[in-house]
Order: structure tokens, then C-alpha cells, then sequence
């Protein structure tokens, strides 16, 4: 068997801006609440109860890469690192529920328009916009590279543009005196929070699936192998991810009737092929001689045969 690891540590920094953000959050969250209830506006308390999930985003957020840092066991011998994708599940399944929220109250300010201070709406606006530009900021180093910190960092992207929205809806109902652009904008800020639900859940559902990353290509990935020196055949392969940025990979190889010291050099080939163009730094793989009844290039788990422990 040949395993190679590469785990990342170190999350302090981002644990300091989720910190700080989830603080300047909050303070707006207050403010936003006190404003719209002064102003009569559906659309500042609707970006106040959004940026509120924030916090609680944030925090969740901050948890999970506490939880990813501790060590493997013998109870958890991958350690915490799935706890980042719950979180980023529970994240994206509050958007939801705050958006289906947003349009329920949207609907009933149709049906009984409020008069709105355009002035509160726009001020307001544009403070909360500033501090969401700013946190959004905070948490957008590294979101590329981790669910946890990408579904948080959609949380505040969201907001900004949400806060965008209020003030546009402000300075419509100050120049044209139609109120009913507030739970207008209040429909396009839930319709903009239920597109960024649906990309956080799409990536977790399928981590937790255990499927393939988007990104590979698996017909490429086996021209590659096969295309190494010393490697007759690939079967049994499974790729999947643990978090986003932590790939594994299976695989049955075969190989000619070979010593132990020229399968190592076969396995140390694959790894460096694995990394460097797939961004995969663990792997398990079987050597076989050739002779060896093959299995299917990716094999069902349900209907293992001969002996193979999948």
C-alpha cells in the first residue's frame, strides 16, 4: 500500500477576520434593525436578519476550522475535517429558510404598502454597504481553496449586493415616491441569497457524496497513469474529497512481476503525478502483477468479489 500525506494547518489568520467580521456584523446588525424600524423599511430589516445568519455563519465558520485542527484518532481517523462542510451545509440551508422568509413578507407589504423614509433607507444603506464591502473583504482570502470559508464569504457577498439594492430602492422611492420598490428590492435580495444557497449546496452535497471533484477528468486522469513507466493497467479507482481542498484517491495498479524496490519507484511516480496535476497529495494504492484478475475501472462496492476489501 502506498500512502502519501499532506495536510494543511495553520488557520489563525482566517480565524482572526471571521473574528472581526462577525463583530462589525453584529454592530451593523443593531443598527440596521433600529434604522428600519425608525424608517418603515422592509428592506433594511430584511438585510438586518440576513447579516444576523451572518454572525451565526461566521461564528459556525470560525468552529469548524478550530474542530479541522485537531488530530486523527482511532475514533475519527480522518480527524474533523468534514465538520467544515456541515457548516457550510447548514449555512447554505439557512439561506434558504431566510429566503422563503423575505418573500413572505415581501408578498404581504404588496398587498398593504408602507409608507418608507427614503432618506433613513438610503443612509443606512450605504453605512451597511461600507461595513459588508469590508467584511466580505476580511473573509475573501482563501475562499477559493475551502466550503467552510467560501459559504461564509457568500454570506457577506451577499449582503453586499443586498445593501446595494436598499439604497437603489431609496433613492427610487425618493425621486419617483413609488414605496413599492422597497419589498421589491427585498424580492431581488432573497432571489440573489437562494443563488448563492444553491452553489454552497451543490459543492456539499456532492463532498458528501463522495464524488468525483468537477475539476477532474477521469478518462485524462488514467491516460496519465497509464502513460507512467512500469504501469501495465489502473482499475478499482476511486476519487473523491474529504473537504474541498483535501483530495484522496484509491487505485488498483498493475503492474509486471516487479520487486518491492521497483513498485515504491512505480508508487513515488504516481504521487508526483497525482500532485502535481490533479492537486491530489493522498493516496492508497494496490500493486498487482500482471496475471491478476481484473476488477471493473471503477469498481461497485456492493459487489466486491475475490477477496478485495473496498
Amino acid at each position: 500500500m502506498g500512502h502519501h500525506h499532506d495536510h494543511g494547518t495553520g488557520h489563525a489568520s482566517s480565524k482572526l477576520r471571521l473574528t472581526v467580521s462577525a463583530g462589525l456584523t453584529l454592530a451593523l446588525v443593531i443598527a440596521e434593525v433600529v434604522a428600519g424600524l425608525q424608517g418603515h423599511s422592509l428592506a433594511l430589516l430584511t438585510d438586518a436578519a440576513h447579516n444576523l445568519t451572518d454572525v451565526l455563519a461566521l461564528g459556525l465558520s470560525g468552529y469548524a476550522f478550530r474542530a479541522a485542527e485537531q488530530p486523527a484518532h482511532a475514533g475519527k481517523t480522518y480527524g474533523y475535517h468534514r465538520v467544515g462542510i456541515l457548516v457550510a451545509l447548514f449555512n447554505s440551508s439557512t439561506l434558504v429558510v431566510i429566503a422563503a422568509g423575505i418573500f413572505q413578507e415581501a408578498y404581504h407589504r404588496f398587498l398593504q404598502l408602507v409608507p418608507v423614509m427614503a432618506d433613513v433607507l438610503v443612509g443606512m444603506g450605504g453605512v451597511a454597504f461600507l461595513v459588508n464591502v469590508l467584511t466580505a473583504w476580511l473573509v475573501s482570502h482563501g475562499h477559493r481553496h475551502d466550503l467552510n470559508l467560501r459559504s461564509a464569504y457568500l454570506h457577506l457577498l451577499g449582503d453586499v449586493f443586498s445593501t446595494l439594492g436598499a439604497v437603489a430602492a431609496g433613492i427610487g422611492i425618493w425621486l419617483t415616491g413609488l414605496h413599492w420598490l422597497d419589498p421589491a428590492a427585498s424580492v431581488l435580495i432573497g432571489l440573489l441569497i437562494l443563488w448563492n444557497a444553491w452553489i454552497i449546496l451543490r459543492e456539499t452535497l456532492d463532498i458528501l457524496l463522495e464524488s468525483t471533484p468537477r475539476d477532474i477528468d477521469m478518462s485524462a486522469m488514467v491516460r496519465d497513469l497509464m502513460a507512467l513507466e512500469g504501469v501495465r493497467g489502473v482499475h478499482d479507482l476511486h476519487v473523491w474529497s474529504i473537504s474541498q481542498s483535501l483530495r484522496m484517491l484509491s487505485a488498483h495498479i498493475v503492474t509486471d512481476d516487479i520487486t518491492l524496490h521497483d513498485g515504491a519507484a512505480i508508487q513515488h511516480r504516481i504521487n508526483d503525478c497525482l500532485v502535481d496535476r490533479y492537486n491530489i497529495a493522498h493516496t492508497t494504492l494496490q500493486l498487482e502483477c500482471e496475471g491478476c484478475e481484473p476488477d471493473l475501472l471503477y469498481c461497485d462496492i456492493t459487489h466486491a468479489r475475490h477477496g478485495h476489501a473496498h
